[in-house]
């Protein structure tokens, strides 16, 4: 049976554009230390470093040893702290998130990380990811008395934690995690205590850095570059590290299983200098690039990228083809989240809003232009016209991913399976439907060769084998209740 999806509540002012992407999952990050780090600063710069991951909004908790201090917000990072928040954000440990949500409304009292008090004393947890069976739990929880104050599936994880919270932290974690499916990359903050938390399938990353013998956990090593942090290793799947005055240290609470991350991760999310479980995302993206041509080869004057995720694949392209790279589409930088929306005259008189063609690159020449997906279909289109308005001779759709046919049920919002022009159009109808002059995807077994074929990956959404069955019920729209 298929899953019905939601998407998440959609602001009147974010532009129709933006929807036609698979949205961010959020990015977490953790910092213990010894010494006398400001963690609330390398906290806010490591988030600002994942901001590319959600930007609904962003917390940082703070210990102190004694106590947890917490501060959340609306908006990008930069828009939920300034200096004074910060400076009052004291302590030798910290989590912080960027979220963008998968499950529950885009509120203040949705944002995370969360904080509860409970036997153990405070804690505050922070989670990249979904639950397949987040609502089962909820409802037995809620049928023991259990109260929730928000609708993401994170306060389930939470309650489950207090629940074993006699066990003592190390063991209430453990617990926690045997009665959770799904997808997870988890730090949780108690007064003296960083644990990190990855799925028993890899899905989420997570990943270990060091600066001296203080130590990090975060979605991305990118965000270890940001704050001047070595990369130590990534957390295992099914992997608990916990980080102390003594060091660090991990137990396994899931049988061994074979890493299985996310594909997306290294099409489209991760950002191109991060190296996520081996493989280094921009190299990845090249070589799709190159494998893309030998099998949709087109011919053609130059060869462009959309802006930003399709420009290290164009690369590859131009590379293996021959045919030059060049610069085709100008991406204002400053449109952000709740840029009020064209209306629909000013649609019509071609107002473009996010990408400009660059007339001089493109007029009275055959274009291959490269994105890294197609998700519905509706900001292709608009792409091939503006290229077609400002004089290319031919555009050639090519995608740097395979058919995107499934939702993801594990992290990523994704529409309808009835709104993903990959599961009910052939290519030809693609073709026609976005008004290009040909049009090319990198297969399933092109995009494995390109990241390695002695690793294993989530293809759901390319191929509808998941890693973890899927859920029967709409878990998304029983939580929004």
């Amino acid at each position: 049976m298929e899953k019905k999806m939601c998407m998440s509540p959609v602001n009147e002012n974010v532009l129709v554009e933006d929807m036609d992407k698979f949205k961010e999952e959020c990015g977490v990050f953790g910092v213990f230390s010894k010494e006398t780090m400001d963690v609330a600063r390398v906290t806010y710069y490591g988030l600002y470093a994942l901001q590319h991951r959600g930007q609904e909004s962003a917390g940082i908790a703070v210990s102190n040893g004694e106590e947890i201090n917490l501060h959340k917000g609306m908006g990008l990072v930069t828009d939920a702290f300034d200096e004074n928040i910060l400076d009052k954000l004291k302590g030798t440990s910290a989590i912080g998130h960027v979220r963008y949500s998968t499950t529950g409304s885009s509120n203040v009292n949705n944002a995370q990380p969360l904080l509860g008090k409970f036997k153990l004393g405070s804690i505050s947890l922070a989670h990249n990811g979904n639950l397949v069976n987040a609502d089962v739990v909820r409802e037995l929880m809620e049928d023991a008395g259990v109260v929730f104050q928000t609708t993401i599936d994170t306060e389930v994880i939470l309650n489950l934690i207090a629940r074993g919270a006699k066990k003592g932290i190390e063991n209430a974690v453990f617990d926690a995690m045997q009665a959770i499916k799904g997808s997870y990359a988890i730090v949780i903050l108690t007064k003296d205590k960083l644990i990190g938390v990855r799925d028993p399938n890899g899905i989420r990353p997570l990943c270990i850095g060091k600066i001296n013998d203080d130590y990090i956990l975060c979605s991305e090593s990118c965000a270890l570059d940001a704050v001047g942090a070595e990369f130590v290793r990534d957390v295992n799947p099914g992997e608990i590290v916990i980080i102390d005055k003594e060091g660090l240290r991990s137990i396994n609470f899931a049988e061994k299983t074979k890493c299985e991350t996310c594909v997306f991760e290294y099409i489209y999310f991760a950002r191109p200098d991060s190296v996520i479980d081996g493989i280094n995302v921009y190299l990845s993206r090249v070589a799709a690039g190159r494998k893309l041509y030998e099998e949709a080869p087109a011919e053609a004057d130059i060869v462009i990228g959309v802006p930003d995720s399709g420009i290290s694949a164009a690369v590859g392209y131009a590379e293996a083809s021959g045919i030059p790279y060049g610069v085709g589409l100008i991406k204002n930088r400053y449109v952000g989240r709740t840029f009020i929306a064209p209306s629909q005259e000013m649609r019509e008189r071609a107002v473009s809003v996010k990408l400009n063609p660059l007339k001089v690159n493109i007029e009275g020449k055959r274009v291959v232009l490269i994105d890294d997906s197609i998700v519905r279909g509706t900001t292709s289109k608009k792409l091939v016209d503006m290229l077609k308005k400002a004089g290319a001779k031919e555009v050639h759709f090519r995608v740097s991913s395979p058919v995107i046919k499934f939702p993801c049920y594990f992290g990523i919002d994704t529409p309808h399976r009835s709104g993903l022009i990959g599961a009910h159009a052939t290519l030809e109808e693609i073709n026609e439907a976005i008004g290009s002059d040909s049009i090319g995807y990198l297969s399933i077994e092109g995009l494995v060769e390109t990241l390695g074929k002695d690793k294993s990956f989530c293809l759901g959404c390319l191929n509808g084998i998941y890693p973890i069955s899927a859920p029967l019920e709409a878990s998304k729209e029983r939580l929004e209740r």
